[in-house]
C-alpha cells in the first residue's frame, strides 16, 4: 500500500533522500520546491518500504492503509499531485540517473582548514534555520558550533510560532534536542548579540558567523486608525498564546462578540482556530496557562478572517485549511463568495483542490459554538472607534475579481464590521542588525546563496541562513536546504583559504540546558 504525506509535513526534504526509488517530490532541487505548500508521494511509484516514515522528523508520513479519519483527504491530495505526470513505460525500477542519493551514512571528511586547525562557527539565533545548519556543519568531524540566542529557551518560532495543537508540527523540536546533544555544539541562552557579545567578538574568535535571526516583527498595516487600542498583531497573538517572554504580558480583551483578523495566511487560521476551538481541547497542550484561562473566559462568537483578493487567491495552503475544515469548528463563507471563480477553474491540483473544499465549507450546515468567517474581496479602509478612542469596529473597502486584467479591483462600495479586537497578519519582516548591511525593502539582510554581500562584494566570514536571507517565505524544513546552501558556501571560503582562524585558542565551555 503506498506511503501518504498529510498535513504536518514540514518539507525539510529528509524522506526525499531517504527514498530508494525517488517517488517523493518537489525536491529541493526542483524549482517548485520553495512554493510547494508540501511534498507528496507518487502512488504509482511507492513501493512500501517505509524508509520515509522513519526519516521524517514531524511522523507526518504514514502507510496508505492506516490513515486516521482527520488524514482522510490526504491519499488523492498527494495522487492528484502526479495526475498530469507524463507516464514511462517502466515505472520500476527507477532510471539510475534518476534516483537521488541516499541519506549519508558515514560522516564527511573533516573541512580543509588553514594549517588543519579545528574549525569554529557561531550562530546567531536558535531557530529551524539556525539549528539545520549547526546539524550541516556538525556533520564534519573538524567542526564546533556555538549558538547565542537570546531566549531562555531555544528553537525560535519551532516552540513560539507553531500553534500548540499542531502536535505533529511541533515534533520537529524533537530532532533539533537530539541536534543539541552534540558535544561539539554549544546554546548558549540568554545571549543577546549587542548586549551579551559583539559582532566583533563572534568574529574574533571564530573562522565563520552565521547570522539566523529570522524575520524579527511584522508588516505594519497603513490605514488610519492602526494604533487604536484593541489593534495587534497576529505575531503578538501568537507569541501570547505559546508563552514566548517577549508577549508574557500581553492581554487581549475577548470580552466582545468579534474579533477580526486581516489576513488569511496560515498564522491567520492558526489564530482563527484557536480562538474557535473550546479550551478543553487545548487544555493538553502547550499553550500558554494564561491565554487558555483568558479563553475559558472568552466571549468571542465569530472571528472574521478578511484578504482583499477574492478565494482563487487564499494566502493559506491546502493542508491548512483541511486542518481548519476537519478540525470540528464550524467555517463559513459569504453566500456568492465563490461565484466570481467557478466560472476559470483552476487547473492546478492544488488551487482547485482549495476552491473544491471552501464550496463543501459553504453549502456545510451550521454548527453550535463560535464560528469563523472566511471573508474575501475585503481591503481594509480605516479602523473605528468610539467617543473614548477604543477600537469598535473596521471599514472595508469592497472589491471584485476583474476578468479582463486578473486581480481585483475596488467596487467603491464599503462594510463596516464592528469588532472589539483586530489582529493583522499581512506577513512577518526582518529588521536591521548593527554591523551588517540590509536591505530595507525586502527586509533582509543582502546575500549571495547565503555570502553576506556589500556593493564591493563578499564579507569574508559572514553568512545568513532563514528568512533574514530569503525573506519569510516556505516552511519549517525549508529552511533545510537553505542552510545546507550557507554551510557549502561557508565551507568553499574556507578551503579556499578566505577565512581567518580564530585569534584565540580556548573558548569557555558554556552549555545551557534546555
Amino acid at each position: 500500500m503506498p506511503h501518504v504525506v498529510t498535513q504536518a509535513c514540514c518539507a525539510d526534504a529528509s524522506c526525499v533522500y531517504a527514498c530508494p526509488v525517488n517517488c517523493i517530490h518537489p525536491t529541493p532541487d526542483e524549482p517548485d520546491f520553495l512554493t510547494s505548500e508540501m511534498l507528496y508521494i507518487d502512488p504509482a511509484t511507492c513501493v512500501d518500504c517505509g524508509a520515509c516514515v522513519s526519516a521524517c522528523p514531524v511522523g507526518a508520513i504514514v502507510p496508505g492503509n492506516r490513515i486516521e479519519p482527520a488524514h482522510e483527504r490526504y491519499p488523492a491530495i498527494n495522487a492528484d499531485h502526479y495526475s498530469d505526470a507524463a507516464t514511462p513505460a517502466v515505472r520500476f525500477p527507477v532510471d539510475p540517473g534518476l534516483r537521488l542519493p541516499l541519506a549519508p551514512i558515514s560522516k564527511p571528511k573533516p573541512m580543509a582548514s588553514p594549517g588543519g586547525e579545528p574549525v569554529r562557527v557561531a550562530i546567531v539565533g536558535s531557530g529551524p534555520s539556525a539549528m539545520y545548519a549547526a546539524d550541516e556543519l556538525l556533520r564534519y568531524p573538524n567542526v564546533s558550533v556555538t549558538i547565542h540566542e537570546r531566549l531562555d529557551k531555544p528553537f525560535g518560532l519551532a516552540r513560539y510560532g507553531v500553534a500548540p495543537d499542531h502536535l505533529s508540527t511541533r515534533k520537529v523540536m524533537a530532532l533539533f534536542d537530539e541536534i543539541a546533544r552534540d558535544d561539539r555544539l554549544d546554546i548558549l541562552l540568554g545571549s543577546e548579540l549587542g548586549r551579551d557579545i559583539t559582532l566583533d567578538e563572534l568574529q574574533r574568535d571564530n573562522h565563520a558567523v552565521i547570522y539566523a535571526g529570522g524575520a524579527g516583527t511584522d508588516r505594519r498595516l497603513q490605514v488610519p486608525g492602526a494604533d487604536l487600542p484593541g489593534v495587534a498583531s497576529a505575531t503578538e497573538f501568537v507569541g501570547w498564546y505559546n508563552g514566548h517572554p517577549d508577549f508574557a504580558d500581553r492581554r487581549f480583551d475577548l470580552s466582545s462578540r468579534r474579533v477580526v483578523i486581516i489576513g488569511n495566511g496560515n498564522v491567520a487560521l492558526d489564530v482563527a482556530r484557536i480562538l474557535a476551538t473550546d479550551p478543553q481541547r487545548l487544555a493538553s497542550t502547550s499553550i500558554s496557562r494564561t491565554a487558555l484561562e483568558a479563553l475559558r473566559s472568552s466571549m468571542v462568537e465569530e472571528i472574521v478572517v478578511a484578504a482583499r483578493r477574492g478565494p482563487e487567491g487564499a494566502a493559506f495552503t491546502l493542508p491548512e485549511l483541511i486542518g481548519l475544515a476537519d478540525g470540528g469548528v464550524d467555517v463559513t463563507l459569504d453566500p456568492g463568495a465563490l461565484d466570481a471563480v467557478n466560472a476559470t477553474a483552476p487547473t492546478d491540483p492544488t488551487a482547485a483542490a482549495k476552491l473544491q473544499l471552501l464550496a463543501e465549507l459553504a453549502d456545510r450546515p451550521r454548527r453550535t459554538g463560535p464560528s469563523i468567517r472566511l471573508a474575501f474581496l475585503r481591503s481594509p479602509e480605516r479602523f473605528e472607534c468610539d467617543a473614548a478612542g477604543i477600537l469598535d469596529g473596521v471599514t472595508f473597502g469592497i472589491n471584485r475579481f476583474d476578468s479582463q486584467r486578473g486581480g481585483t479591483e475596488p467596487t467603491g462600495q464599503v462594510e463596516t464590521v464592528a469588532a472589539g479586537v483586530v489582529l493583522t497578519s499581512i506577513g512577518y519582516r526582518g529588521v536591521e542588525v548593527p554591523g551588517l548591511p540590509f536591505d530595507p525593502v525586502r527586509g533582509v539582510i543582502p546575500n549571495e546563496q547565503g555570502r553576506v554581500v556589500t556593493s564591493a562584494g563578499p564579507i569574508p566570514g559572514l553568512y545568513v541562513t532563514g528568512w533574514i536571507k530569503r525573506g519569510p517565505s516556505g516552511f519549517i524544513g525549508t529552511n533545510k536546504s537553505d542552510s545546507a546552501e550557507t554551510v557549502a558556501r561557508l565551507r568553499e571560503d574556507l578551503e579556499a583559504g578566505q577565512l581567518v582562524g580564530p585569534a584565540k585558542t580556548s573558548r569557555r565551555k558554556r552549555l545551557s540546558a534546555h
